[in-house]
């Protein structure tokens, strides 16, 4: 492999592997909060993608109640992608109202509650279908607006030509990973999310209300997933309602990975997967999961916290 192949390879995996990595602290947010995995996190990527597909003037296929269907303006990109990503937000919260705070008010069983959330993604994956049938929709060609189809990282002898959608979801992704850094970092409200993931009753009885607190985990959890949803489906296409499903599998691998509860864990693992399956020879990119997913099954082996994550202490 020559050294324009390298670096090309390199930054298409940084980029990638970004987008795992911003999609994958959804899944950290409300693990660290509750201690549960929500599987419906992969379909709320989805409806992010078709939120915003729908907000940049995208018109819907011949099936489904609302075939044929566009909104009469088309919105720049760049406010497409953060109204559809609340509103994927806010269906994160509806799904925490409807699958999680029942059971949770019950102390019912986490495991009752992974198995509300995967059910809750079975009918969001199903309810897109009734609506805009299973057909792959692609952005439309200007989305980018007037920005060069590549652009050149190296020099006009040795060019080393990076899709600018590429470069643009690498950026995207770590403005947001730097914005939910600080705000769980230094703002009031992360350090109260952070003593909720410590220890929710204390929390608590210091006046914290860990209701409040966990709606807006699932928003900001769901927010990221609309913003990877989009950004992924800007680079490839929306293919069709299980179009998350395989990037929420990648996103558990990822959290594993890196660490289970950990939010730098999260995005070093999203940029260690990126990178791994960006260097997977074009002949066996079949394999691509299978190599990720054997990296996993090894780190399983060696450091089972994960990279960066803290060791599990059983209290007997």
């Amino acid at each position: 492999m020559n050294i324009t192949l390298f670096l090309q390879q390199f930054l298409n995996g940084l980029s990638i592997g970004s987008v795992y990595a911003i999609f994958a602290l959804g899944y950290t947010l409300v693990y660290s909060i509750l201690g549960i995995i929500n599987l419906a996190h992969g379909a709320i990527f989805t409806l992010g993608a078709y939120f915003t597909y729908t907000l940049v003037g995208g018109r819907f296929g011949f099936n489904g109640l609302l075939a044929n269907a566009a909104l009469p303006v088309q919105l720049p990109f760049a406010l497409a992608l953060i109204l559809g990503s609340i509103l994927a937000g806010l269906v994160g919260v509806v799904v925490e109202r409807i699958a999680f705070l029942p059971l949770r008010q019950r102390g019912s069983d986490p495991l009752l509650t992974v198995v509300s959330s995967l059910g809750v993604a079975v009918v969001i994956v199903n309810l897109i279908q009734y609506l805009v049938g299973a057909e792959s929709y692609t952005y439309p060609a200007d989305t980018y607006g007037n920005l060069p189809p590549a652009i050149n990282f190296g020099t006009a002898a040795n060019p080393i030509p990076i899709r600018t959608v590429q470069v643009v979801i690498f950026v995207v992704s770590m403005v947001f990973v730097a914005i939910l850094t600080y705000f769980i970092s230094r703002t009031k409200y992360g350090k109260a999310m952070q003593a909720i993931a410590e220890d929710e009753t204390t929390a608590s009885l210091l006046g914290i209300n860990c209701d409040r607190f966990i709606i807006l985990t699932f928003f900001i959890s769901s927010f990221l997933a609309g913003v990877a949803g989009t950004l992924v489906a800007s680079s490839v296409s929306i293919a069709g309602p299980y179009f998350g499903i395989g990037f929420g599998l990648r996103g558990l691998a990822v959290i594993v990975l890196g660490g289970l509860g950990s939010i730098p864990g999260a995005v070093l693992g999203g940029l260690v997967i990126g990178l791994v399956e960006a260097f997977v020879p074009a002949e066996y990119s079949g394999y691509k999961d299978a190599v990720a997913f054997g990296i996993l099954f090894i780190m399983l082996l060696v450091k089972p916290q994960g990279l960066l994550g803290r060791k599990f202490i059983q209290k007997v």
